[in-house]
């Protein structure tokens, strides 16, 4: 055997000597090293034990975590609209009562009857237009130039007041939720 390798494996032997005074023979020595050795075997197992105790219990926290923001999530998802349902609630309310009103008009001429089923619906159109303007829905404008992101094209009309490509009339209303379109306005341009 080469010196380099009876180095090497003498390096990989060396163990703490004893320090208990009493082992004076090479067989009692060894039994000494021995039980240092297996002290501190067991010492770095219990360490280990312990560790891996924190690392269980540190995982199953992240993994609670994760579960209740995930289930969280999905709550907001699904309830996102509470809001905006909540606040449609108060037109519905003004339909009903126009419905229920019209048992009360019952000795009202005709044109009074239109009248005031007229002013009914101003009231929630009103009322919508209120719960549009809280959740940020807005009309698309449909004044000036056709844009194919917010105008949706539906004829082509002859028009000497409007150039060419721009909109003539407005045949249905488009709505934008912030920057967000929801409808496309549907519109005539003019074709010349």
């Amino acid at each position: 055997m080469s010196e380099e390798k009876k180095e090497e494996l003498n390096q990989e032997e060396v163990v703490q000597p004893c320090e208990d005074k009493t082992c004076e023979d090479s067989t009692e020595q060894e039994v000494c090293e021995e039980e240092t050795v297996e002290s501190v075997k067991a010492e770095y197992e219990a360490k280990l034990k312990e560790e891996q105790e924190k690392y269980l219990r540190v995982h199953a926290d992240f993994e609670n975590i994760k579960k209740r923001l995930e289930k969280e999530k999905y709550q907001a998802i699904d309830y996102a609209s509470e809001k905006f349902a909540k606040d449609l609630l108060a037109p519905i309310d003004t339909l009903e009562m126009a419905l229920a009103a019209e048992e009360s008009a019952k000795d009202l001429d005709a044109q009074e009857l239109l009248k005031k089923l007229k002013e009914g619906v101003e009231l929630t159109i009103k009322n919508f237009y209120t719960v549009f303007e809280k959740h940020e829905i807005t009309t698309i404008d449909t004044d000036g130039d056709f844009d194919p992101n917010f105008h949706d094209a539906v004829m082509q009309v002859d028009s000497e007041d409007h150039e060419d490509g721009q909109i003539v009339q407005q045949l249905q209303k488009g709505y934008k939720i912030k920057d967000r379109l929801l409808r496309p306005a549907m519109v005539s341009i003019c074709k010349k």
